[in-house]
């Protein structure tokens, strides 16, 4: 059997990883899951990123399937997702729905992270 090896604790202050927010509410935290969940797929997370490499420029679901190479209707599933989470925001125009990034939410999830 190996020896363990037991590290002497150090000194931390407690502003070394302590969240800047402090703890969640409960409607926060299923807020943030959320977005969290929907940015936990591959796919979501590379179709999220063509429409925020846009700025503020809309992107429509046709766009992202020439970009990704993937079907529409699987694009379409995943921008749904973004918008349920609150990633994106969906605005018709006439035949075509747009999507832009939500920053208010990065600001959010950045915010919640920081381990200041």
């Amino acid at each position: 059997m190996a020896a363990t090896t037991i590290l002497p604790l150090q000194d931390v202050s407690p502003a070394c990883c302590a969240l800047g927010e402090g703890p969640l509410g409960a409607d926060d935290a299923e807020r943030l899951a959320a977005m969290l969940k929907a940015l936990a797929d591959p796919t979501r997370l590379r179709v999220l990123s063509h429409v925020a490499v846009q700025g503020c420029e809309a992107v429509t679901a046709g766009d992202l399937t020439d970009a990704l190479g993937i079907s529409q209707p699987t694009v379409s599933h995943h921008l749904k997702k973004l918008v349920e989470a609150g990633l994106l925001v969906r605005e018709q125009r006439g035949r075509f729905a747009e999507f832009t990034v939500v920053p208010e939410s990065f600001a959010e999830i950045r915010r919640v992270l920081d381990l200041g």
